[in-house]
């Protein structure tokens, strides 16, 4: 209808009709509002119970100045500092198994005593030298370097026991700062667990290289992947090496002998014969 002054107005059920119009649209997003909202307090309650699940799994006072943040994807994040790197790393085993944890940002540092390169080195090789003495360690083959306190292992580890024995032994030293680990163990086979009794009898079974098995922590050591043999240590002369190789090169059944023995007092060479 139309006013005097003519203006537009809608009459009674017209009016009624736009509000009913305009309410029904409203109940129509109103589950959808309250969804949203039900949702992101649903997410914030399932963080906090993830960052509570993550902090109590570092309850121990060795973790007394880590903290630890998890984010809305279920990142956590570890800061602060402790002792040794195997408290790091073992904070890092800990958050990883805390419920709601998809991943972990480890940025704890390790405080700890500072020791010098050449002295860290020197120290954690003598131990690594006499690590798993009794248990075939002449089959293993571990190197080790040290940069900034940063310990990298690498070379070859019969198996997976001695592989885990020589990074738990690094990890606990007072001065290491981080671990890199790159061991390779080496394949599990009856036919080369045949090839290094066979390649340690032909050497030190031989009078000139039996001196090489007094000392456990100084053998010439034998690496054996699929048949391939590789020799690591240290020896007293280049005709020690050199009759090493032949020895080893002469045992039936062996695809290839790689020489990484060096002489000592001879510069390092880093390739085999």
């Amino acid at each position: 209808m139309t006013t005097e002054s003519g203006a537009f107005v809608l009459n009674f059920p017209l009016r009624m009709a736009a509000r009913a119009a305009v309410l029904a649209g409203f109940l129509a997003i109103l589950p959808q509002i309250s969804f949203a909202a039900g949702g992101s307090a649903a997410a914030a309650a399932e963080e906090q119970d993830t960052q509570a699940a993550a902090r109590a799994r570092l309850s121990k006072s060795q973790f007394k100045n880590v903290q630890v943040t998890v984010d809305t994807n279920g990142i956590a994040t570890l800061t602060g500092t402790v002792n040794l790197y195997e408290y790091k790393a073992d904070a890092q085993r800990r958050v990883n198994k805390a419920k709601g944890v998809s991943a972990i940002r480890n940025a704890i540092e390790v405080a700890g005593p500072s020791v010098p390169d050449q002295q860290l080195r020197d120290k954690l090789l003598e131990k690594l030298t006499y690590d798993r003495v009794g248990y075939g360690n002449l089959f293993n083959a571990i190197t080790l370097s040290v940069q900034n306190g940063v310990v990298t292992l690498g070379g070859h580890a019969r198996t997976d026991v001695d592989k885990d024995s020589a990074i738990a032994l690094v990890s606990t030293y007072p001065g290491v700062k981080d671990v890199v680990e790159d061991i390779e163990v080496d394949p599990v086979s009856m036919m080369d667990d045949q090839t290094r009794m066979e390649v340690a009898r032909a050497i030190y079974g031989y009078p000139s290289l039996s001196k090489y098995s007094i000392d456990p922590a100084k053998p010439i050591r034998i690496a054996v992947q699929n048949g391939h043999v590789e020799l690591y240590g240290v020896v007293d002369s280049q005709a020690d090496k050199d009759t090493a190789f032949l020895r080893a090169n002469g045992v039936p059944g062996i695809f290839s002998v790689k020489n990484y023995l060096q002489v000592a007092g001879q510069p390092v060479e880093s390739s085999g014969k």
